[in-house]
Formats: structure tokens, sequence, C-alpha cells
């Protein structure tokens, strides 16, 4: 019915963009609430680290906890990123911004970054400690806020937790897991090392059960039917679901699609981009889709690369690849591939006769999209170009994948490619 279908579609879409549930790190979430909730309500300052890989969904969960803080008592958020305040200067106007105090600290002059920091804070003091304002700065990729000069920010943002002003509490989010290791040791001395690691996936079930009970979690419709689906069709589209699910082939696909990277992200773009493939005619998700979404996230921009070069080109990738396996990986120079190229067309008459000049053309052009790279060598950079060291940056897999797929390519390049090293 296509009105059954348009409104399970939308709803589905809706449910997956606008999610911000947070699934497998109830432990975490309660830890961090706690935290930020002894800073609002009982004036405690406190410091704390957040580390974990890209799709750990450190800042996903850091946004939970504050939507649980709403209503609890009046605070201020201080959201600062080290990919835009790449100096003290840019992040002390953006803390003066968002606290809203541009006017305070107008025609003010002040001895230091301390200072000016201290008068901000003072201005939201309306008596004790129980009565101030507190203040929760975020501090995202928290790793680069150490390359600022002297860690002015993070030793004062720090010293004023330990002590007994105005109640703030600092949470940095980072991918490193040496973090610690790049603080200076007055800035070690403020911190209260509390840290915390976070992981993609569930630590209670398999990345597998996990993928899948996130899906399923997103395709199943509720037992209370949204507006415009009745129950007839809401069945039929979760039994369909429940037997995707179950499929061997679609747990395969499921299991290449967490190998690649395990996150809630891909998980969701691939499931939108199923969705969004659905039509009047084909209106149940199959294992296709979801195959047809893999080999588009598997595919390799390297073999893309590849396919774009010319025959010549080719012939010298080829050359490359037979010298690294010949004489174990070792650099080569432009010299060692035009010889091993020579000796390949000499031994096909079919092969047109290059110039030496061309072939150094090719070669440049291969440096120039980086498929080698020069080898960093004392005195190196003297030498002629023809003598100059590289080193092959592409895998064997990633050139027979591309020579296989390349159309046009002479027979003889393609058996030179296969044959036993010459």
């Amino acid at each position: 019915m296509p009105g059954d279908f348009e409104a399970i579609v939308k709803y589905l879409k809706e449910k997956v963009l606008y999610s911000d549930e947070v699934v497998g790190k109830e432990k975490e979430k309660k830890q961090v609430l706690n935290l930020l909730r002894r800073t609002v309500v009982d004036g405690e300052s406190n410091s704390m680290l957040l580390i974990g890989p890209q799709g750990a969904e450190t800042s996903k969960l850091v946004n939970s906890v504050l939507k649980e803080l709403e209503g609890l008592k009046d605070y201020i958020i201080v959201e600062l990123h080290g990919l835009l305040h790449t100096d003290d200067r840019l992040a002390l106007k953006s803390i003066t911004f968002q606290l809203n105090l541009d006017n305070a600290v107008d025609g003010k002059v002040f001895g230091s970054f301390a200072e000016n920091l201290a008068f901000l804070l003072a201005c939201l003091r309306t008596g004790g400690k129980e009565s101030s304002k507190s203040v929760i700065f975020i501090l995202q990729a928290f790793d680069l806020f150490c390359a600022h000069h002297n860690q002015t920010l993070l030793y004062n943002l720090f010293d004023i937790s330990q002590s007994a002003q105005t109640p703030i509490c600092v949470l940095g989010l980072t991918c490193r897991i040496d973090v610690i290791q790049l603080l200076e040791k007055r800035v070690k001395s403020r911190f209260s090392h509390r840290q915390m690691f976070l992981y993609a996936g569930s630590e209670e079930t398999s990345d597998l059960d996990f993928a899948l009970d996130r899906m399923a979690w997103y395709l199943e419709l509720p037992p209370k039917c949204p507006v415009g689906i009745t129950s007839k069709a809401r069945d039929a589209w979760n039994l369909n679901v429940q037997e995707l699910l179950k499929n061997k082939k679609f747990r395969a696909v499921t299991e290449r699609m967490i190998g690649l990277e395990l996150s809630e992200q891909i998980l969701k773009n691939v499931l939108l981009k199923c969705l969004y493939s659905l039509t009047n005619t084909d209106q149940l998700l199959t294992v296709n889709q979801f195959e047809k979404e893999l080999e588009s996230l598997e595919k390799d921009e390297m073999v893309q690369v590849l396919q774009d070069l010319s025959a010549l080109e080719i012939c010298l990738i080829v050359a490359m690849q037979h010298h690294s396996d010949i004489y174990d990986n070792s650099p080569m120079n432009f010299e060692m591939v035009y010889t091993r190229y020579v000796k390949f067309a000499h031994k096909h008459s079919s092969m047109q006769n290059v110039q030496r000049p061309v072939v150094m053309k090719a070669f440049e052009h291969i440096e120039a999209i980086e498929l080698i790279a020069m080898v960093n060598q004392q005195g190196s950079a003297k030498l002629q170009k023809e003598y100059q060291f590289f080193k092959l940056l592409v895998t064997p897999q990633q050139i027979s994948e591309a020579i296989g797929k390349m159309q046009g390519l002479p027979t003889e390049i393609v058996q030179w490619w296969n044959s036993s090293l010459i």
C-alpha cells in the first residue's frame, strides 16, 4: 500500500537521522553525569578526560549527559575546539563571548591570561560558593590544546578546578591515548588525572551482535504504530526485517562492514542509503542493497587512481613492483626502473618504442600523484633526478585489481604483470 510504505520510510529516516540514544555505555554515562551533577548542584570543581577512537561516540555521550542535566540548576556551557581555537587568544575571546561578558571586559587592560580568565569567572559570582554560577568547559580535540604556547589555557583551567574559586568542570575529549604525556609538568600537577576510556561497540556482546541489535532497533517499527501506518503493514515490515537479520549472507555482509570500522555513524549511513533506495515497486529491504552499499565503502581510491594511468605509466609501476619483489622492498631510482622497462619493451616487438625523456616525464607524473615517495637519504637532494631513490606506495593487490579492471590495456602488459619476474 503506497500510503503505508511512504509513512514507514519517512518514520524510519527520521528515526535514523535524529536518534541521539547512547547504547552500550550506560556505566560511563552515569559516571560523567555524576561528575557534572556534583559541579552544577554541589559547586564542586572537577576535571576529566574522555579518550576514545573515532566512532566511540564521546561527543554524543557528553551531549546526552548535558540533556539530562537540563533543569537541575542554572549553569553555563563553554565549548572550545582545538581545530578552531588554535591559540589562547582566540580561546579567551570565545570564552568571553560564550559567557556573555563582552561588555564587562570592554576597555579593561589585563596583565596576564590568568588575570583575564579569573576576572571572567569572578563576574559570574553572585555570592558564596553555593550561589555562584557553575561553568562546564568542553574541550573537543583536547590534544591540539596541548600544542598551545606554554599550555597557558589548560594550566589556568585546571588550576581553577583545583582551587575554591568559581565551580567549574573541565571535560577534555580526544582520540589520543598518550594525551597525558603531552601535558607539561606544571599542567599535570593541576590535573585530577581522571581518565575514561571509551570503545566502539559494547563490552557485553560481540561486535556482530551489537551491530545487528542496532540495525534491528533502527529498522523495526514499534508496537504503537506511528500515524499513517496500519498494524498489518507494520507486521509485514517487521517480519521482513527479522528474516533479513537472520539471513546468513546478510550476517556475512555485516561482518565485512564492521571489519572496516565498528561505528554507529557508519551503520546509520548505510541504513539511510538503503532506505533512500526503496521505491514503490521495490518496497522491501534486501541483502543486495546492503552489499551494494558495502562495495562503495570498500572501494579503494588508490585503485581508481591506478586505473586512470596511461599504459606507459602502468609499465613503470609494474617494473617498480618487480624491483621491490626481487630486492626485498629496497628503494629504487629512475635508472633502475628504466632499465627494467627497456628490457621488457625489447622482448616485445609489438610494444611502441618510447624515448627516454617521455619515460622520465611519466615517472615524474607518478611522483606528482604520490604513488611513489622519495626516500630521505643523506645527500639525496644533491643527486640528479635520475639517481634519487624512491619507494612504491601502492600494494601488489591494488595494482592487480587496477590492471584487472583497466579496459584496452595491451595484453603484453597484463602478461608481464602475471608472469614470473624478469
